[in-house]
């Protein structure tokens, strides 16, 4: 096999491709929807983060403006835990439309995050969000199987392959040839994506930014990767057809399985075989649990009768109001850590069952390239599942650590003469202690955690990119010129 042979080849194969007058249109339209997406997409990102972080501060400055109060009511007023969106956010959307942005924390209750995108607009966001990633997903797969759909097939169909093969060329130089000319053509329009991107990201600051500039590396590679992948294929189906029609028609299929049907059958079948419970339902379950185990704010239940007893003897003592401590906060906390550890399991219960549904689509990625690269996008955009999930978590950590810092003051400075309630001007605490428990702090989703999450996407990538290797070979001591 000849280098030279091979660069004549694709050169060749990019000479023409210019010659037509159909690729000028297409890669200025092509180049409009980049452009666009990824300005309404920094746009958004940065008009979102600027509203969360705003309302953040604003329910930071409602929580300190409280007087002096019962502890308690305190944790009972509560206050809001907002999710910041990922800088490369502005590159893949994910699913963070349907997800939900914020979260109001208060104690005994775990709330659902709210406010998502989906719920506020009209039903056309269910047809996805114009995004640069959606762009490269959906479109570019067309864009390189109608460049490509003819590269070899019409070779053969006005002789010239039969002519290319009597000056020394073979088949495997010429698969590889054609298929390099094609990929030099999707990447000179990959190329501004990367250039938009940079000049959008430039201007991160700290550890955050090295993580981010991380990631943008993985994108840019991760996509070369899988336009390799469909070039591959696009030049093996042209070099197996007779016509170049029907090449065409064949890669139409392809892109229609992989893309539209695949996809949504595989989420449509997650669905039926692991239903999932409704928010009511959910709820519910916790709240019978929770009655089984105990109901703190019930002077007369029976687990905290015999708890007190307990407690009681514990300290010799006969009565609560003669503890060294706040009898009700006490009872408060156990109650919080009873209730919080209950809807962990239940909502670690739920998780797993959202995971079952979507190990079938990350199964089809095997068989996928597209839901593949589609995985390994958002994850490294930070607008997966995953990056949900943990928001969820921190919220949740913050908000038991804020009921129980709660239910401590109530225990050291509440008078043990007050067991129960928080009415009365005797019995508050200074609103100083307010500003002391810290603000909640959305932390992102960790490189090395998202990329963990999605190694199936990220093996099989490679595996198809291996397959279309031995195919173009396979097939270079199988194709015929007539």
């Amino acid at each position: 096999m000849k280098r030279e042979n091979i660069i004549l080849i694709a050169r060749h194969f990019w000479v023409n491709a210019f010659r037509g007058k159909v690729v000028y249109p297409l890669m200025i339209i092509i180049s409009l929807l980049l452009c666009f997406s990824a300005y309404s997409g920094w746009t958004y990102y940065e008009k979102q983060n600027e509203i969360r972080s705003n309302y953040q501060q604003k329910a930071r400055e409602s929580w300190e403006s409280n007087p002096d109060k019962h502890p308690h009511r305190m944790a009972h007023f509560g206050t809001f835990a907002f999710r910041l969106k990922y800088p490369l956010s502005m590159f893949d959307s994910g699913i963070e439309s349907f997800t939900g942005n914020a979260v109001f924390l208060e104690a005994h209750k775990q709330n659902s995050v709210n406010f998502s995108e989906a719920s506020l607009s009209t039903g056309l966001l269910r047809f996805g969000e114009l995004s640069m990633a959606m762009v490269l997903q959906t479109v570019f797969p067309l864009i390189i199987f109608f460049l490509g759909f003819s590269a070899v097939s019409a070779d053969r169909e006005n002789g010239t392959l039969k002519i290319i093969l009597v000056q020394g060329a073979g088949w495997k130089e010429i698969l590889i040839g054609k298929s390099l000319g094609l990929l030099a053509l999707i990447v000179l329009c990959f190329i501004p994506v990367l250039l938009l991107m940079l000049y959008f990201l430039t201007g991160q600051e700290g550890r955050a930014a090295t993580d981010v500039w991380i990631r943008f590396l993985c994108i840019g590679l991760i996509y070369a990767l899988f336009f390799m992948i469909l070039s591959l294929v696009t030049v093996s189906v042209s070099a197996s057809s007779r016509k170049s029609k029907n090449a065409l028609i064949t890669l139409l299929g392809i892109w229609l399985f992989l893309v539209v049907l695949l996809p949504r059958s595989s989420q449509a079948l997650g669905s039926y075989f692991y239903p999932s419970p409704s928010k009511v339902e959910f709820e519910s379950l916790i709240e019978e649990e929770t009655i089984q185990k105990g109901d703190s704010h019930n002077p007369d239940d029976p687990y905290f009768n015999s708890m007190k007893d307990s407690v009681l003897n514990a300290h010799q003592v006969s009565s609560v109001e003669d503890l060294p401590f706040n009898y009700g906060g006490f009872v408060m906390g156990i109650g919080e850590k009873n209730s919080s550890m209950i809807y962990r399991k239940h909502l670690d219960e739920l998780m797993r069952n959202y995971e079952r549904q979507n190990s079938l689509s990350k199964i089809t990625a095997l068989i996928n390239p597209y839901m593949a690269v589609k995985n390994l996008s958002m994850a490294l955009s930070g607008t997966d599942f995953a990056s949900y999930v943990d928001f969820q978590h921190q919220a949740e950590k913050y908000r038991y650590e804020l009921a129980q810092k709660m239910n401590e003051l109530q225990m050291e400075h509440i008078s043990p003469k007050k067991s129960e309630g928080s009415a009365g001007k005797s019995h508050v605490i200074g609103k100083e202690n307010w500003s002391g428990i810290p603000d909640f702090q959305h932390h992102f989703f960790s490189f090395e955690n998202a990329l963990k999450n999605e190694l199936l996407s990220l093996i099989s990538l490679v595996l198809w990119c291996l397959t279309a290797v031995w195919g173009v070979t396979y097939l270079s001591h199988k194709a015929k010129s007539v």
